[in-house]
């Protein structure tokens, strides 16, 4: 079903949709009328000479410079030209897609002042899978994602490098094999097409899907190793987290309960202590604490993605243009800041519950790093090392970038969000999180295997899946191969969704 842009109600599941699986997209007749309406106001007061912030004057420390009726015909181009200067590696592809889709809707209120060809463009370019060349290193997040949009803009005057059925080309070929006309530039439609902040929220939206379907296998790893370890299940009944209240804690109790329901733990069929170290007893309060960083993240997201990010602001019906900041990627990259502080959390807990598994004093009777041949054999003893290095890296980059602005265009631009660093870092962190969770589950279901008990019906699924990709680590082997599959395992989220089909959703 194609999505109808509105300017409004875009979610993060939109954004995955069309970014990462292609959906097809289209504007609304009333964001075309829209578009329509405040491009005649611009040429109005274009014609009666009226200064307006990069339309007829240089932008940041230029913006005192007005320009002649000449220099505005191809100031768009230059202004694309000189902003295209971002550096490193292609980004990957839904993130751009990502990006073209937020502009798009930032369009649809009819506040950019850009001609509709640009606005459809766009459209076009995401519907026939022509994807702009854009450097990963660039945007500061303030004026918006400036270098890595201007390579998106330079395809509007046919310039520039795209992905097209897999393979990188000029965009002016590309273009032309999907059959998209090339629109060219005319005044304000440059700027109205890089001025947001587009790119890093586009790439916020992604990390916040995959964060939440990351949780939940939290959840489910954090089950299978109480389950090992024989924890005492009271901690997670239901009145304990009403009680105090926060959303998060009671959802993350109540998905954990229901992936061990009807095994013999939670039955309160084995033996368990009084009470288990806070790694085993305080999980809820832990992961409830990232939903509701993740859920505060997705809203400020959510507004930015539905949002007017631009400059100048045009509004037709009062005949008024007003210049602004609502490029500023602060709004976004203060509360992501957290969602990734937040994803290292959660592994740091992960990787204690690996420790107690491993380490014999603390795992209830379970054997010396989950061998049976212990001197002969280390086991997971190095499962832990791997996971402690990928740790590390997490803490260093949960340092906030929110707060390390450097400014630039002569001061004019002095205080920046850095909000680019913000998403960058984000997807590093997640990147070592699906290997930190994988070791945890290897862990897990090795420990379950020394148990001869009955599990929850949630880490009975769980444990089967795991075992198609890793077997019981009967004798020592290169573990490196085991450490990638579970992270692809936990990456693909199919242990997370084969969990859901047996027991229901765990939200």
């Amino acid at each position: 079903m194609t999505l109808v842009i509105t300017g409004a109600n875009l979610s993060i599941e939109d954004v995955v949709a069309v970014a990462r699986h292609g959906q097809k997209v289209e504007l609304h007749p009333d964001a075309v009328r829209r578009i329509e309406a405040c491009r005649a106001m611009l040429e109005k007061k274009i014609v009666a000479g009226e200064i307006m912030y990069g339309v007829n004057t240089g932008i940041g420390e230029f913006s005192e410079v007005v320009l002649n009726d000449e220099q505005v015909k191809d100031f768009q181009k230059y202004l694309i030209y000189n902003h295209a200067a971002g550096i490193g590696d292609p980004m990957p592809v839904e993130w751009v897609r990502g990006a073209m889709l937020g502009r798009i809707n930032v369009h649809a209120h009819g506040n950019s002042g850009c001609r509709l060809a640009i606005t459809q463009t766009l459209v076009d370019l995401l519907n026939k899978e022509v994807t702009p060349y854009v450097c990963t290193k660039g945007s500061v997040g303030a004026s918006g994602d400036l270098a890595p949009m201007s390579q998106i803009a330079l395809l509007m005057m046919g310039e520039g490098k795209a992905f097209y059925q897999g393979e990188l080309m000029a965009a002016s070929v590309a273009m032309e094999k999907a059959g998209i006309p090339v629109p060219g530039l005319q005044a304000r439609d440059g700027l109205a097409t890089i001025n947001g902040s587009n790119v890093l929220t586009a790439m916020s939206a992604i990390f916040l899907y995959d964060a939440n379907r990351f949780m939940k296998q939290a959840e489910i790893a954090a089950a299978m190793s109480l389950e090992a370890l024989k924890a005492n299940m009271k901690p997670y009944a239901p009145k304990i987290h009403e009680v105090r209240g926060f959303k998060g804690a009671i959802r993350s109790a109540a998905a954990i309960n229901k992936v061990v329901k009807g095994g013999d733990l939670f039955e309160g069929r084995i033996k368990c202590k009084v009470q288990d170290a806070y790694s085993m007893r305080s999980t809820p309060q832990v992961i409830g604490a990232a939903h509701d960083a993740l859920d505060w993240a997705r809203s400020q997201v959510e507004i930015e993605l539905n949002g007017v990010g631009d400059n100048p602001i045009f509004f037709p019906e009062e005949n008024l243009q007003l210049s602004g900041a609502n490029f500023q990627g602060s709004p976004v990259s203060v509360p992501m800041d957290m969602a990734g502080a937040v994803v290292t959390m959660v592994c740091v807990l992960s990787e204690r519950r690996m420790n107690r598994l491993n380490n014999p004093a603390l795992s209830v009777g379970l054997p010396a790093f989950l061998t049976k041949g212990a001197g002969m054999f280390s086991g997971l003893m190095l499962s832990q090392y791997t996971a402690d290095m990928q740790i590390v890296e997490q803490r260093i980059l949960s340092a906030p970038a929110s707060i390390q602005s450097i400014p630039a265009a002569a001061d004019q631009e002095d205080f920046v969000s850095m909000g680019m660093n913000t998403a960058l870092k984000n997807n590093q962190i997640l990147d070592n999180a699906y290997g930190i969770l994988g070791i945890e589950f290897m862990a897990a279901a090795q420990a379950l295997d020394f148990r001869e008990y009955q599990f929850g019906h949630g880490t009975k699924k769980a444990h089967e899946v795991i075992r198609r990709y890793v077997e019981f680590l009967d004798v020592d082997r290169p573990l490196y191969d085991d450490h990638n599959s579970m992270k692809a395992l936990v990456k693909s989220c199919e242990i997370l969704e084969e969990v859901e089909n047996a027991i229901g959703s765990l939200e």
